[in-house]
């Protein structure tokens, strides 16, 4: 062991595809703005499942993923003025950035042009791995270290950390609130959030899922409308309707469908990212001035901004509690949409 380097247990996928499987790695000595966190809880993302298994492209073996991490601080470096020991924190889906980019001074750290550094699954500053939350403690700069509210309990949190900020952030960008139409597109873990967030920010929200398997969850959960997209009435109905349809789905869609659901000038914005290339028609697009984006996460202040907003409307995600000895059964009940509607992990079990 590294002089000052701190070894923890964790759940790693050893290889692509592989069965996650219980290990140890290395934290890095506590620097001089680093803060050191006991994580007490992880959620499980889809994209956890797609980079383990070498869905979007190459990764880095053995990984250790999670990037919806909260804990408390249990040690902070001589420079941090942030936190203190014992505060209460959450750690996203960035743990650096080049700080010096135009994003990164805007505030925009998720689009940084200089080189972000994942939690996982990418390389730090000093070319070493970097390993994610499925894992007891993890040491990370304070200035991508966000403070959980007191009225938010740290197992809800935890998702709220890239379900919650991947959806709270188009809809704050693209304006929805009173008076605007919005559409989520998918019930699973972005998606519930989606409609909770989209709800207390006061638009009128529909469900667009395959089924109507989870309407009443949906309609529990802040929606005003729920619609099955299996069944072609659907799309009849509801032709020109929305101001901005947000799509957690990670499959290829039918774009031009879907964008003949949106009014002049709507938006349809991609937040799920699925593994192949979509083909869509231009006319699409340019009858009615739409819109077809994508969104990430986003960066540190917004993310800051979005617990507090969930905090005071109440707003956790709905959770299905873990072992870390489950974390592979899991993810097949992902695969298959199996959980309603995010695992997480409870860390004291790794």
């Amino acid at each position: 062991m590294t002089t000052g380097t701190t070894t923890v247990a964790a759940y790693a996928a050893p290889a692509a595809k592989a069965p996650l499987e219980r290990t140890t790695i290395e934290r890095r000595a506590v620097g001089e703005h680093d803060v050191l966190i006991d994580i007490k809880f992880s959620g499980i993302c889809h994209s956890d499942i797609h980079q383990a298994r070498e869905g979007w492209g190459k990764a880095i073996f053995p990984m250790v993923p999670g990037h919806e991490i909260a804990g408390v601080v249990s040690q902070v470096g001589p420079g941090v003025t942030k936190f203190a020991v014992g505060d209460r924190v959450g750690v996203g889906c960035l743990v650096d950035s080049c700080r010096e980019c135009d994003n990164c001074r805007a505030g925009l750290e998720q689009y940084c042009t200089g080189g972000s550094v994942g939690t996982y699954n990418a390389l730090d500053k000093n070319g070493e791995p970097t390993y994610g939350g499925y894992a007891q403690k993890i040491v990370v700069d304070e200035n991508f270290v966000v403070r959980v509210p007191d009225a938010l309990p740290l197992d809800v949190a935890a998702p709220l950390l890239c379900a919650g900020i991947t959806t709270y952030s188009p809809l704050r960008h693209w304006n929805a609130g009173p008076g605007k139409k919005v559409a989520v597109l998918g019930m699973g873990g972005l998606g519930h959030m989606a409609v909770k967030i989209a709800h207390a920010l006061g638009a009128e929200v529909t469900v667009l899922s395959q089924s109507l398997r989870k309407k009443d969850d949906g309609l529990k959960l802040g929606a005003d409308h729920y619609h099955a997209t299996s069944d072609p009435e659907t799309f009849k109905k509801l032709a020109g309707t929305f101001d901005l349809i947000l799509s957690t789905v990670s499959a290829p869609l039918d774009l031009g469908a879907y964008l003949s659901l949106l009014r002049t000038d709507g938006a349809f914005v991609n937040v799920g990212a699925p593994e192949e290339p979509v083909a869509l028609n231009l006319f699409s697009v340019i009858g009615g001035r739409k819109t077809l984006a994508g969104s990430s996460i986003g960066g540190i202040r917004e993310t800051q901004e979005m617990l507090d907003f969930c905090a005071a409307h109440g707003l956790g995600a709905e959770i299905e509690l873990i072992g870390a000895s489950e974390i592979n059964e899991a993810y097949e009940r992902v695969l298959v949409s199996d959980v309603r509607y995010r695992f997480v992990i409870d860390t004291a079990t790794i």
